[in-house]
C-alpha cells in the first residue's frame, strides 16, 4: 500500500481536475428534481465563488506531485494520502452523480468533506506546510462549506425546512464545524479563509434579495475571520 498510494493519489488528483471537462456544466441542483422548486436557494453562494476550484485543483496536483517526486515514502505525506485519495476519487464522479440525483450527491459530498477534513487534521502542520497542509486546508475548507450548501438545498427542496431557515441552519452548522477545525490548526489561516470566501459568496447572492440571510452570513464571515486571525497568535501544535 505504501508503495502505490502516492502514485495513486497523483493519478486520482489529475482525474479529479480534468473530470469537469467530461461532464455537463453544473450550476446547482436542478430545481425540477425537488418537490419544492426553488430557483435560487438562499444557502447557495454566488457563482463567482466557485472559481476557487481552479486554485484547489492546481494546489492538490502540486501537493501530489511534490509528494511523489520529492517526499516519496515520507510519513508526513503518507499519513493523509489514503483519505485524500478516497476523497478525490469520489470527487471525480461527483458531478455525474449530482446531475442525476441530489440525495446521493449530497451523501457523496459529505463523505468527500469528511475524508478531506480527516486528511487535513492528521497532516503535519510544520513540514512543507505550503505543499502539504495548505492544499489540504483549502480543499477541506471548501468541502466543509459545499457539503453544508448541498444539505441546505436538500432540506429546502424537500420541504423539511423553509428556504431561509435551511440557509441559516447550515450557516450555523458550518461555523461550528469550521471553528472546531480551525482550532486544531491555529497557525494556518487557509482553512478559515476558505470558509470566509464561501460565506461571503452567500452574502453576495442574498444581498438585496434576502436581507436576513445576507446579514446572518455577513456576521458569520466576520466571526470566522476574527477567529482565524486571533488564532494566528497561538503557538503551533501538532
Amino acid at each position: 500500500m505504501k508503495r502505490v498510494i502516492q502514485p495513486a493519489l497523483l493519478l486520482a488528483t489529475l482525474a479529479f481536475a480534468v473530470a469537469p471537462t467530461f461532464t455537463p456544466s453544473f450550476q446547482g441542483y436542478d430545481p425540477a428534481k425537488f418537490p419544492v422548486q426553488i430557483e435560487n436557494p438562499s444557502v447557495q453562494p454566488a457563482g463567482y465563488a466557485f472559481a476557487i476550484w481552479g486554485l484547489i485543483y492546481l494546489w492538490l496536483i502540486a501537493h501530489a506531485a511534490f509528494g511523489l517526486i520529492k517526499r516519496r515514502g515520507v510519513r508526513a505525506f503518507l499519513n493523509p494520502a489514503v483519505p485524500l485519495t478516497l476523497s478525490v476519487v469520489l470527487g471525480t464522479v461527483w458531478l455525474a452523480i449530482a446531475a442525476a440525483s441530489p440525495i446521493p450527491a449530497a451523501v457523496a459530498i459529505i463523505a468527500m468533506a469528511g475524508l478531506a477534513i480527516y486528511a487535513y487534521v492528521i497532516a503535519d502542520p510544520v513540514q512543507d506546510r505550503w505543499l502539504l497542509s495548505a492544499p489540504l486546508a483549502i480543499y477541506a475548507g471548501w468541502l466543509t462549506a459545499a457539503s453544508a450548501v448541498s444539505t441546505g438545498v436538500i432540506l429546502a427542496g424537500y420541504g423539511i425546512l423553509p428556504d431561509a431557515t435551511a440557509a441559516l441552519t447550515m450557516l450555523a452548522t458550518v461555523l461550528i464545524i469550521a471553528v472546531t477545525i480551525q482550532n486544531m490548526r491555529p497557525n494556518l489561516p487557509i482553512y478559515g479563509a476558505t470558509i470566509v470566501w464561501a460565506i461571503i459568496g452567500i452574502v453576495v447572492e442574498n444581498w438585496g434579495v434576502n436581507p436576513t440571510v445576507a446579514y446572518a452570513a455577513l456576521a458569520g464571515a466576520t466571526i470566522m475571520a476574527l477567529v482565524t486571525l486571533a488564532q494566528l497568535r497561538r503557538p503551533m501544535a501538532k
